[in-house]
């Protein structure tokens, strides 16, 4: 705990649980804001492509995007959303789908 910089296991506890109902609040609210990360193999024949027709298709959520080239196989994409909690479900179903895809985490809020 303390190379966490947490100072005892009840201060700890707290943060689990805080963190959890952040992370988990969004699904059962109306609207939501946050960010959704995604690591992939640009290599993966048409993974480029796939993304960037999810993009279109959810542009009613989407506000802006960042590519970054990491390596020369793998890039990452942060994509700023904000709406309905349904509509990001979705989006983030879609993006699963998609083959080279090989990781994306989701940090999201209730919006105000």
């Amino acid at each position: 705990m303390k190379g966490l910089g947490i100072e005892n296991r009840s201060k700890l506890f707290q943060e689990a649980l805080r963190l959890f109902i952040v992370e988990n609040k969004w699904s059962i609210v109306k609207n939501v804001t946050g960010s959704i990360t995604i690591l992939y193999n640009h290599e993966v024949g048409g993974v480029d492509e796939a993304l960037t027709d999810a993009q279109h298709t959810f542009l009613d959520v989407i506000i802006s995007t960042m590519h970054v080239h990491l390596d020369r196989e793998r890039c990452m994409l942060i994509i700023a959303i904000k709406g309905s909690s349904e509509r990001i479900k979705e989006l983030l179903g879609k993006l699963h789908s998609i083959r080279g895809v090989m990781l994306i985490r989701h940090v999201l809020v209730e919006a105000q």
